[in-house]
């Protein structure tokens, strides 16, 4: 099965995205910008990546935040995960929010984010006037306590 990826212009010099460990799902995304940015904290900003895909019908690609960055400096992208369709041509951009205390720089080539390829299955739902009993039933937010 194949998928494809262009770079656009300005970052032909910026690596392919690319899997850091040997059993990592996520492929990690660079930053395209061509000076510094700054999220001041509390504060959104999208950041380009510079690169477009051709995924097969049937799949997705997902953009997650970096856990490092979660955890060190508060940095997430909204609508996280992000859904990419099969159909989608243009230039893969990351909204980035910055819900830690200080103010977070971006640079040129920095690793921002993940990417992750999944197959979807597109599901015939038959309407029912019920549904079967299970276990739980409707319980739900926090029924079975902390």
């Amino acid at each position: 099965m194949e998928f494809y990826i262009c770079q656009t212009n300005d970052a032909k010099d910026l690596p392919l995205p690319s899997y850091m460990t040997k059993f990592a799902a996520g492929m990690d995304l660079y930053a395209n910008v061509h000076e510094v940015q700054i999220i001041p904290a509390g504060k959104i900003k999208l950041i380009p990546t510079g690169i477009k895909i051709s995924i097969p019908q049937d799949f997705e690609a997902q953009v997650r935040s970096r856990s490092g960055l979660a955890l060190k400096y508060g940095i997430s992208l909204l609508n996280s995960p992000g859904t990419i369709d099969a159909d989608y041509r243009g230039e893969i951009k990351l909204i980035m929010i910055n819900l830690g205390e200080n103010d977070f720089k971006i640079s040129r080539g920095d690793r921002i984010a993940q990417m992750i390829i999944n197959k979807i299955w597109r599901p015939d739902f038959k309407v029912v006037d019920t549904l079967e009993e299970s276990e739980r039933g409707i319980g739900g937010f926090g029924h079975t306590g902390i």
